[in-house]
């Protein structure tokens, strides 16, 4: 025989039945909070590596006194190189790598005594040239190098801004051989730390006018 319930003990039931939790917003907060602040801490780690890496390969490959200017191109090339390569691999992330292989640099250099001048400019000359190889934005790619050159040279004592100038004249000198769309990117995102490196954009950036501009102003008018 089937239970009959009363309309009380219905009621009732309904005033019993456990309500729905709801969420706390704030521990959701603090659980991706927390989260995130290990992958920063794995991403810093890996970045730190890396830099150590090729920090240790350019002093080892310069030897005390720097090498000659010839060997200095070739090593800052040869280890740009192969970091990004690498990088692209493994899929660590361009911007660790970029970072990374410009901090490893000027401190390497720095290490040894060399040019580290030279060796900003010849890092981004390289980091532009292979990261357009890639279909990378140039103008990203430069920036994150200069200012992880710029911190580098800060943390050794060097001249930072001048490290900075050279870096960007590096960058736009190898977005030219590229394109005069690479050089209007490159330019574009480097204005940006024009200050942070003694003002020296205008001075290290070249000015395209249009074609036949320079040409029609050779020829005074006649009337």
């Amino acid at each position: 025989m089937a239970t009959r319930h009363t309309k009380a003990e219905t009621q009732d039931s309904a005033v019993q039945a456990p309500a729905h939790k709801k969420r706390d917003g704030g521990a959701t907060a603090r659980e991706v909070q927390q989260g995130v602040v290990v992958s920063l801490s794995a991403l810093n780690s890996i970045e730190g590596d890396i830099t150590a890496l090729v920090r240790k390969a350019v002093s080892d490959a310069l030897g005390t006194g720097g090498a000659a200017g010839g060997e200095l191109v070739q090593v800052v090339h040869d280890v740009v190189e192969g970091t990004i390569r690498a990088s692209e691999q493994v899929g660590t992330g361009l911007t660790i790598a970029v970072r990374s292989v410009a901090k490893g640099v000027i401190a390497g250099v720095h290490d040894v005594g060399g040019d580290v001048l030279a060796a900003s400019f010849e890092m981004l000359r390289s980091l532009i040239r292979v990261a357009a190889s890639l279909g990378a934005d140039v103008g990203t790619v430069a920036r994150q190098a200069i200012d992880a050159a710029v911190e580098a040279a800060q943390e050794t004592g060097g001249n930072a801004a001048q490290v900075g100038k050279r870096g960007i004249e590096g960058a736009i000198e190898s977005a030219g051989e590229i394109g005069n769309l690479a050089v209007r990117t490159v330019r574009d995102v480097l204005i940006g730390i024009a200050g942070s490196v003694g003002q020296t954009m205008e001075a290290a950036m070249p000015m395209h006018q249009p074609a036949g501009t320079q040409e029609h102003a050779a020829k005074p008018r006649h009337h």
